[in-house]
């Protein structure tokens, strides 16, 4: 039961911290283009690294921290973060197939399937 205290306690800062700081960051810049989305998925991407570093060659995060952190906080601040940390494994392990089939096929369906239930919705509320 603890460890889901700590990945909800992490999910919930790290949820209300994408909704602010993407709205923040998006607000002071007059563009079209998501630039607050973009900026919170890279820094999720950089902290994730971070603490993905720390838990490998530092004795200083417990498994606590990792489902605080990289589960709860990262996960719910950008789920861009927790794919991005995948395909680094995948590059290390130099599994170059699964990563292009990972990377490809994620954002070609995702796109699609994000498509089809926006059009889905649409043509029911016709």
């Amino acid at each position: 039961m603890s460890n889901l205290l700590f990945v909800a306690l992490g999910s919930m800062f790290g949820g209300v911290s994408r909704y602010w700081l993407s709205g923040f960051i998006q607000k002071n810049f007059d563009t079209a283009f998501p630039v607050g989305v973009f900026i919170v998925n890279i820094a999720g991407c950089f902290l994730m690294g971070v603490i993905a570093g720390l838990l490998a060659h530092a004795n200083i995060l417990t498994n606590n921290h990792r489902l605080l952190l990289a589960v709860g906080f990262c996960g719910s601040f950008t789920t861009f973060s927790t794919f991005s940390l995948d395909n680094l494994q995948l590059l290390s392990a130099k599994a170059y197939f699964l990563l292009s089939l990972n990377i490809g096929l994620s954002v070609i369906l995702g796109l699609a399937a994000t498509w089809g239930g926006y059009y889905l919705m649409q043509s029911l509320s016709k």
